[in-house]
């Protein structure tokens, strides 16, 4: 009985755990799907969110802070695109990958300055660390069901957006045929825009609910966006619901890592993923392989 209620409780662990990386998986795909680009900065969007709110919960109530943090980095999101990428002409993949990751450091120093090195966390949303629910012997804290069910809240939100309103289907349309999309009337570089604000505000809403377990800190973000981007490889890359199954796994993979592992390879499991899917299936379980192209804005 206590080996189940054990592996029940690195079940649970790891779905929490994925439910994040998905998350993040999901922000890549919208970004690659509406701009063809890889944001490495997609982890510093769930640290902005976390340290947002954190500041804004010092003068207001927690429920408008967190829409507040969401807002105010869907905003940084959209101004990083608008300010980095609209302008470009003629690009490479690496280039775009430099500048990701240039913006990943930048958006990092900057938190660094404004926050210092002092980890900062939200108050439960509701009970607090010891108030835990149990359910077949193993204790489930009441964030994570504020986790759970944000992130699949904003999972059915975000496909009902792309698959039953106009905005969701010009955004569709500008990733899976672009010229036609331009000869339609949409705006392909507003739908970038808008793709880099949702990613954001996706991702900070996470680091909002996931606060108050792991704590916020200005280096979270990128060991973040490696695992979801290892969940979006994995999932298949520009599938945006392929990513929830993708994050998923890594979080499962990871939780079962940490039963028979040590402690110090916890992180390693996400680059052993990438790397394998990469040699045997680089289209991702769900993907399929797409001739490369160069995208001109």
């Amino acid at each position: 009985m206590q080996n189940e209620s054990l592996a029940l409780q690195y079940l649970l662990s790891g779905i929490t755990k994925g439910s994040i990386y998905a998350v993040v998986a999901i922000g890549f795909n919208l970004i690659y799907s509406a701009t063809g680009i890889i944001n490495f900065a997609q982890g510093e969007f769930l640290m902005l969110g976390g340290m947002v709110a954190v500041t804004l919960a010092a003068y207001v109530p927690l429920p408008v802070a967190v829409t507040g943090a969401v807002a105010l980095v869907a905003l940084v999101g959209g101004l990083l695109e608008l300010a980095f990428f609209r302008r470009l002409r003629r690009h490479s993949i690496l280039h775009l990958v430099i500048i990701t990751m240039g913006l990943s450091i930048v958006i990092q120093e900057t938190a660094l300055h404004i926050w210092d090195e002092k980890v900062r966390s939200l108050p439960y949303f509701t009970g607090n660390e010891v108030s835990s629910v149990r359910f077949l012997g193993a204790a489930i804290s009441p964030q994570v069901l504020w986790v759970l069910g944000t992130v699949a809240l904003a999972v059915l939100g975000l496909h009902f957006f792309l698959r039953y309103t106009l905005t969701g289907r010009a955004m569709r349309a500008c990733s899976s045929n672009p010229e036609a999309a331009m000869l339609a009337g949409i705006n392909i570089p507003n739908m970038r825009t808008l793709a880099f604000g949702l990613s954001a505000a996706l991702g900070a809403l996470a680091g909002c609910v996931v606060s108050p377990m792991t704590m916020t800190h200005y280096e979270m973000g990128a060991p973040l966006a490696i695992k979801g981007f290892a969940a979006a490889i994995l999932g298949g890359l520009g599938n945006p619901m392929a990513a929830v199954a993708g994050g998923l796994l890594v979080g499962l993979l990871e939780a079962a890592s940490v039963s028979c592992l040590p402690a110090v390879y916890n992180d390693v499991s996400a680059f052993v993923i990438l790397l394998l899917v990469i040699f045997v299936r680089p289209q991702g379980l769900w993907g399929a392989l797409a001739p490369d192209r160069v995208r001109e804005h």
